[in-house]
């Protein structure tokens, strides 16, 4: 029994040290299916996202989802310690390791409590090893521990620097493409005596977000959980507005050069993929995100604003063929993560986020406040 615990003490040490160095230290997908982080996640967001899927969408809703990410990163790391602890302790109780105890009998308890104070570096000194062997092994849990809480120190920072990074240009999307963004909402309102100038320089941007969106989420996969401020904005929103514009490019829309936007089209479309397939989610080949009434609209709003499509008479198939090498993706991805991803056309008043306050009923009634009520520019 005692040989059995000593053998799964050093399996357990063995699988978290892998694991944390493989999903903090590692800068790249990790191609190996079972792995402790992949699973615990797995496991804790069925469990979080269940109740959210009984509840209507709503900023209840929302707010409940939002916890989870940071949560879910400290309990991965208590996770980790608890089983550093075990395993340490699993290891000396199978040696039947001396200790020098206030206690008269030493259980397994006892070893459990030694390598926790040995773990956190507490150092009370009321267990302590008497052997060369079980000293030894005090040493090596201790250097683990100091090793672990300079990873704690170096990784928290770099989740919320990365997590900032992405919702700077996420806000940016909400006066430029509207809140939910949409991508006729974008070229819309880039339509102006700078286009299409303004509107590849933006996209450039963008396209440099979506590869930082590819190389950070794939290093640490926590950063999906975390939910942007605002209930209309996120990054998988933002995704998709970045491929929407890109496929109508590539469709061929006046004045608007296709190739530079390819190259957009490339990286999200790889981040959309990959991103899929790290969280396991086959893509949904059922959607109907556009029908041909709101392809017919989509003409329309392009209109308003004195654009059309090249080649009006296959635009609508191309564009079908285009949607459908990312938008099974990209549902595949909303669905798992409850994260809704925009329509091609919104429907109704739309109002930005900017244009929004808990006090706007103690605004003046001045020409602002009432184009700030009524949706417009």
């Amino acid at each position: 029994m005692r040989i059995i615990a000593i053998i799964i003490g050093s399996l357990l040490i063995l699988l978290i040290a892998q694991d944390g160095f493989e999903a903090i230290i590692l800068p790249r997908r990790v191609a190996q299916k079972i792995r402790l982080t992949r699973l615990f996640y797995a496991c804790t967001w069925i469990l979080w996202s269940g109740p959210a899927r009984k509840m209507r969408q709503s900023n209840r809703r929302s707010q409940y989802l939002s916890y989870y990410g940071p949560l879910s990163l400290f309990l991965l790391l208590a996770v980790w310690a608890s089983a550093f602890v075990i395993g340490f302790a699993l290891i000396q109780w199978g040696l039947s390791s001396p200790l020098h105890s206030p206690d008269r009998h030493i259980s397994f308890g006892t070893y459990l409590y030694m390598s926790g104070t040995t773990f956190v570096t507490l150092g009370l000194g009321d267990v302590i090893p008497l052997s060369s062997l079980s000293r030894a092994l005090v040493a090596i849990e201790a250097g683990f521990g100091l090793a672990f809480l300079a990873l704690i120190i170096g990784y928290v920072p770099v989740i919320y620097q990365a997590f900032s990074h992405r919702e700077t240009n996420i806000v940016l999307l909400d006066a430029r493409a509207g809140s939910p963004p949409s991508a006729i909402e974008l070229i819309k309102r880039h339509a102006h005596s700078n286009y299409p100038d303004e509107l590849l320089e933006f996209m450039r941007e963008w396209e440099k977000w979506c590869a930082e969106l590819l190389e950070s989420h794939i290093s640490y996969p926590v950063l999906t959980y975390y939910r942007s401020q605002h209930d209309r904005q996120s990054w998988l929103a933002a995704l998709a507005t970045v491929l929407d514009i890109s496929a109508l490019a590539i469709v061929g829309i006046e004045n608007l050069p296709a190739k530079p936007l390819k190259f957009t089209f490339a990286i999200a479309r790889h981040a959309a993929v990959d991103l899929a397939q790290t969280y396991g989610t086959p893509p949904t080949f059922s959607t109907k995100r556009l029908s041909s009434e709101n392809f017919q609209a989509l003409r329309a709003r392009l209109a308003e604003v004195g654009l059309a499509f090249v080649h009006e008479e296959t635009a609508e198939q191309r564009l079908a063929e285009i949607r459908g090498t990312y938008e099974p993706f990209l549902v595949s991805l909303a669905d798992h993560l409850l994260m809704p991803i925009p329509e091609w056309i919104i429907q109704g008043e739309q109002i930005d986020d900017w244009q929004t306050s808990a006090w706007d009923h103690f605004l003046p009634s001045t020409p602002y406040a009432v184009d700030r009520a009524k949706g417009r520019e």
